[in-house]
């Protein structure tokens, strides 16, 4: 499914989020009924030899085959494709004349389609060791999931020369790449608003405020600068907050913090230029007086440089769940997310994982993986521990296999091995966050988490 504007990026937002988040085995999968629910702005492809339709005609069910595609059709109206691919596979070939004559007799559009799994031709190895990696697979078993070496990145040439026979097939691609008219933009923070609405952020931020430092000026034994110095930089540090748009953020992390402290909660006295709000230490988000130790505010927050403040905050690692679970309940489960990571073949783990799947002895690969300098600030390049470590060529020169295995790894090294989540980021939306970002299911969580990472 392709989105052709905002509405359709929207509802494909929504479809990718559902697959995850009511997948039952942890497979995503989207239910067959989704598929008709608001379908505007989408165009729809009909999934090669391995959609509905091909499943049907490769059992001989020519009938079934008209019938569903003339449903997809229905539900979306001008925006259906039937879908060919030939990837050199005996499906693709035993449906494909079924496929174009259902096509021809519904009066629908068919399309060429390639589904690329690496860049080039010679990428068709390692591709196969990565498969292995990620299904807990040997490259010497039989009976494994494969994809074929064709599945690389056609050029057009390439494609036109596949399709020559149907050129109206490469004709429609250019269509609805045409159609496709959304990308993701830019835009400012959209922050969730804080309270009932029974007052203003602004007005509810300056009586919490003001109300704070009266409280923290009767605790401290001491104070730094004359009371009316706290209460002039209260106000001028408000007056900057306001005009900059951000008193809701101040009064959710505030909110959040003096609940943990209300649960004690261990939580930290704030790191970073945070520390230099008066208006962050009266609402205690900060436990440090700025004045006594000649904090600057402008550097927290600048008219001059627009960015999102950012308060630095430390709680307590095995209450942590608490405090999330807490955000949770306040701003409602379908507004709050974890954030996605994405983990990487770093050197050393790409050589076990390589040696694994090629079923070479433990004490082999684990010989060859302790052979790359251990540096978890600055874990050094595959090759460049080749360059530099000579014991490489002997294990090569005693085992050829070594060599294979050296390849595949600087082939992978790099690429994404395994999503997680962020061990601190968590997202707040003002409406579900599925009409922001897509959603993904992470298992040892017990939040969903953002399909993008952290800068996206």
């Amino acid at each position: 499914i392709y989105a052709q504007d905002e509405p359709g990026y929207k509802r494909l937002m929504e479809l990718s989020s559902a697959a995850y988040l009511e997948a039952e085995d942890g497979v995503p999968r989207l239910k067959r009924e989704h598929l008709f629910e608001k379908t505007d702005g989408l165009i729809l492809l009909t999934g090669g030899s391995q959609g509905e339709a091909a499943q049907y005609i490769l059992k001989g069910k020519q009938a079934e085959a008209e019938a569903s595609l003339s449903e997809f059709a229905a539900a979306y109206p001008g925006r259906c494709y039937v879908e060919l691919t030939r990837h050199g596979i005996a499906d693709e070939a035993n449906s494909e004349p079924g496929l174009i004559d259902a096509a021809y007799k519904l009066g629908l559009p068919v399309v060429a389609t390639h589904d690329c799994r690496f860049m080039k031709p010679e990428d068709a190895k390692a591709h196969d060791a990565m498969m292995c990696i990620a299904n807990g697979e040997y490259l010497g078993q039989d009976d494994r999931q494969r994809v074929s070496p064709e599945q690389y990145l056609k050029t057009a040439e390439e494609m036109a020369a596949l399709f020559e026979d149907i050129p109206e097939a490469l004709a429609n691609t250019v269509e609805i790449a045409k159609r496709c008219g959304v990308r993701a933009r830019k835009h400012a923070p959209i922050l969730p608003r804080f309270g009932d609405g029974s007052r203003s952020e602004i007005d509810e931020l300056r009586a919490q405020a003001e109300e704070g430092l009266a409280a923290r000026l009767a605790e401290v034994p001491k104070l730094y600068a004359e009371r009316s110095a706290y209460e002039d930089r209260l106000a001028y540090e408000l007056g900057i907050i306001e005009k900059m748009g951000f008193p809701g953020y101040f009064l959710i992390v505030s909110d959040f913090i003096k609940w943990a402290k209300e649960q004690d909660i261990p939580v930290g006295p704030g790191r970073g230029s945070g520390a230099g709000s008066v208006v962050a230490w009266a609402l205690t988000i900060t436990d440090l007086d700025p004045l006594r130790f000649d904090l600057l505010f402008e550097r927290f927050l600048n008219p001059e440089r627009v960015s999102m403040p950012d308060f630095d905050v430390d709680f307590c690692q095995e209450r942590r769940g608490e405090v999330i679970r807490y955000v949770r309940d306040k701003y409602g489960a379908a507004s709050v997310a974890a954030i996605i990571t994405f983990g990487t073949l770093q050197a050393k783990a790409v050589v076990r994982d390589v040696g694994r799947v090629m079923q070479m002895p433990y004490g082999q690969v684990d010989r060859l993986a302790k052979l790359i300098p251990f540096n978890p600030a600055n874990p050094p390049k595959l090759q460049e521990a080749i360059d530099e470590e000579p014991k490489f060529d002997d294990e090569i020169a005693q085992d050829p296999r070594v060599g294979e295995l050296l390849e595949t790894a600087l082939a992978l090294e790099g690429l994404y091995r395994n999503a997680g989540t962020h061990a601190a980021g968590v997202v707040i939306g003002d409406r579900p966050l599925t009409e922001l970002v897509p959603l993904y299911n992470d298992p040892r969580s017990d939040l969903p988490a953002t399909q993008f990472n952290m800068k996206w």
